[in-house]
């Protein structure tokens, strides 16, 4: 790890081939942790090449513990994190209407790293057991349309990683990865980042691939539509500038999607949303997400459509049903 990292220090880069072998190195816990932490923060300092995103992807999906849920036509519905913004857990609330509506959910999550709560950290709090069975995730999408993959369960690089993300607590490049590594390979993506040059990365590497995708990043930094003001949205047909008032929407401030402070309050936000009970700003932004979610996978229907589907999963307490039957 020396001679790689007094390489990068000199502002050279990985190709494809070197990046893979290095997070191949790392899965097999052949670094100490200033080396681990060390080669994470040459990434925070400078961009990721799409050749080293490409390496370091193809190591994890080769070392991934597989699933198969192909039957189901699936989407995943997941932002990069690391944006900052300590909202409350949109693309997870999302991925619930989304499965309110009938439309198969694998989301992929973890941990926060850099925020109060992650989508592992929610489902925990609702008493899920993580798993990475199979037949259960696939009983989960048969009984509630969701099922949840926590990457470490899939994920030995991630977890060899785990204490030195956690001891940092920044937004590493392992952030930038992990939309792009479900282990169960859905057809559909809908991916958030919190940067647009990220944003540009995934479209490269997405469009060379058979899957259905959006990419969202809003111009004011979140990773996900945050109708605080307009968002990039990248998919096979190009690339889109939408403010809000362009789809309906109202422009919202900041505070109305913050998520509290901790993962019990953020908790309590989910469950007012879930319960159909949120403010018109936070029912917004997770209907809006989902509507651009549902697109991906039927990409023929209009917005409108969508939201109203959308609409109807949440506040006819659908979504709710989900999460009630997963966790069961």
């Amino acid at each position: 790890m020396k001679a790689i990292l007094n390489e990068l220090y000199q502002h050279k880069r990985l190709s494809k081939s070197q990046a893979k072998q290095i997070l191949i190195d790392i899965a097999s816990e052949k670094y100490n942790d200033a080396h681990l932490a060390s080669f994470m923060t040459v990434f925070m300092m400078r961009p990721i090449t799409v050749e080293e995103l490409a390496g370091f992807r193809d190591a994890l999906m080769e070392l991934a513990i597989k699933v198969d849920l192909s039957p189901f036509n699936t989407i995943d519905i997941v932002g990069t994190g690391g944006d900052g913004k300590d909202t409350f857990n949109i693309s997870t609330l999302t991925s619930f209407i989304v499965a309110g509506t009938g439309q198969k959910v694998a989301k992929h999550g973890n941990y926060s790293v850099s925020s109060q709560s992650g989508s592992s950290d929610m489902l925990a709090s609702f008493g899920y057991q993580f798993t990475n069975d199979e037949n259960t995730l696939k009983a989960h999408l048969e009984k509630a349309n969701i099922c949840f993959l926590h990457a470490p369960k899939f994920h030995p690089a991630m977890k060899a990683v785990g204490p030195t993300r956690k001891a940092l607590a920044l937004k590493t490049f392992f952030n930038i990865l992990g939309p792009l590594v479900n282990p169960s390979t859905p057809k559909n993506h809908f991916l958030g980042t919190f940067n647009l040059e990220i944003a540009r990365l995934y479209n490269y590497i997405l469009q060379e691939e058979k899957s259905n995708y959006g990419i969202v990043h809003a111009l004011d930094g979140y990773d996900e539509i945050s109708l605080t003001g307009g968002f990039k949205l990248f998919t096979k047909k190009g690339e889109q500038l939408i403010q809000p008032e362009d789809i309906g929407q109202k422009k919202i401030e900041q505070s109305a999607i913050f998520g509290g402070n901790s993962v019990a309050d953020a908790a309590k936000i989910f469950k007012t949303i879930l319960d159909g009970k949120g403010t018109d700003a936070q029912n917004n932004v997770v209907l809006t997400n989902a509507a651009f979610a549902l697109k991906v996978v039927e990409a023929t229907k209009s917005f409108e459509t969508c939201f109203e589907e959308a609409k109807e999963a949440l506040f006819r307490l659908k979504a709710k049903a989900c999460l009630t039957k997963l966790v069961q």
